[in-house]
């Protein structure tokens, strides 16, 4: 095994530029199409896009990035090699290396990262992303996102760039950087509204979040509600509202299943000093009458002024069942009136609402606003109106100063 393992390692001892350079394509050009095939399940992988994301681990990951780990760190910190080799015992006695090692990381991580990758970074996107590129647009862009980009950054990249330069060879900084951004990416664009699905948004593995996309792929469970596939049960909509108090889901919950009822979608939450019940359930129709009197006849219930009414099958149009789809997410900085523009397009668009959902956070003491709205459409847009929906949710995005607006459009008629 050892033997294998130093016949590995010898090439790239030997060759550590051509190495760094190889592993660092293979791992942008590999990300993408994981996410291409795997998150977005493509059935035809982008192979324009995909090279984009290899010239970029190429020039920038490989070439600049190697350039400033390896000679030029190697010039400006003589011993780091040496000081790698050492044991961790050593390390911590020998104090000029110590400073060297914080050395290291302070230019990589508050000097290389902020002034050089980013910038980079949001400058190859926008020329390979943009019809018109602009870096004026482009650096813009990354003073918008500054103040997420680099905290999100330093929680991963600080630790392992404290491991890569106090432990790694200098031939292994290159491989050691590439694995890491694979882990950079996932929890990057799960931090993101963005997720990692909007690849247009990605350069080298790594999400921004912060411009409008358009995903044109499947969306088929937006409507996938129980009320439309499973026309042998009963749907009731039960809706609740009473003082906050402890087991009221246990028993709503429990008088349901006696019934033999299924909740299937609900949003139970705690406002204020009272707790508001939404609920979905599926029940055999010959028990839901039942159900529904049981509900409304408990004495323990009542503070909670149980409401219910029966759900019929959708009628979208003329047709019943959606036959396009289109998802929209938001997130910006807390101001009213956001929800109600988002609403107010959605309805320009002649789009109908399925689902909305809205959360604030706070991110780094600011306060967001995230905006969830799944929508269907009754005719399967053009190419024209898909590009003019494109455009106008852009123009809103500005308008409004949101971080991000993605859309993703189900082009293909549900059958």
């Amino acid at each position: 095994m050892s033997g294998a393992w130093q016949k590995f390692t010898r090439v790239p001892k030997l060759y550590p530029f051509a190495f760094g350079i190889c592993i660092s394509t293979f791992k942008t050009s590999f990300s993408d199409l994981l996410v291409q095939k795997v998150v977005e399940q493509r059935e035809t992988v982008d192979w324009r896009r995909n090279a984009a994301f290899a010239s970029f681990g190429f020039f920038y990951l490989g070439g600049i990035q190697y350039a400033l780990y390896v000679p030029i760190f190697g010039r400006m910190f003589p011993n780091a090699g040496s000081f790698a080799a050492k044991s961790i015992k050593d390390k911590l006695k020998d104090g000029k290396g110590m400073f060297a090692l914080g050395a290291q990381v302070f230019i990589d991580q508050c000097v290389h990262h902020p002034l050089l990758y980013f910038p980079v970074f949001y400058t190859i996107k926008e020329f390979v992303m943009k019809p018109d590129p602009s870096v004026r647009r482009a650096l813009q862009t990354y003073r918008n996102n500054f103040t997420e980009d680099i905290p999100a950054l330093w929680k991963i990249w600080m630790p392992a760039t404290i491991f890569n330069f106090a432990f790694m060879p200098m031939w292994a900084r290159i491989p050691t950087v590439a694995t890491t951004s694979m882990v950079w990416s996932c929890v990057l664009s799960a931090m993101r509204g963005g997720d990692v699905a909007h690849a247009e948004d990605m350069a080298a593995g790594e999400v921004t979040g912060a411009n409008y996309t358009l995903i044109r792929e499947g969306l088929g469970e937006l409507f996938s509600s129980p009320v439309d596939v499973d026309p042998t049960l009963s749907h009731v909509y039960i809706s609740a509202a009473g003082p906050d108090r402890v087991g009221w889901v246990a028993k709503v919950a429990g008088k349901v299943a006696d019934w033999d009822g299924n909740v299937t979608h609900s949003k139970m939450v705690r406002l204020g000093h009272d707790f508001i019940i939404l609920m979905h359930v599926a029940v055999p129709p010959e028990k839901k009458l039942g159900m529904v009197a049981a509900l409304k006849s408990d004495r323990e219930l009542e503070p909670l002024n149980i409401r219910t009414s029966f759900l019929s099958r959708r009628q979208t149009g003329k047709h019943e069942t959606a036959i396009m789809g289109v998802r929209i997410h938001c997130v910006g900085p807390d101001s009213p009136g956001m929800l109600a523009a988002i609403s107010n397009k959605v309805s320009e668009e002649n789009l109908s609402v399925e689902n909305i959902t809205t959360e604030l956070r706070m991110i780094g003491g600011r306060r967001e606003f995230v905006i969830n709205c799944d929508c269907a459409a009754t005719h399967a847009l053009t190419k024209e109106e898909v590009d003019a929906l494109f455009k106008d949710f852009s123009v809103l995005k500005e308008e409004l100063g949101f971080d991000v607006i993605d859309v993703r459009v189900h082009l293909e008629a549900d059958k």
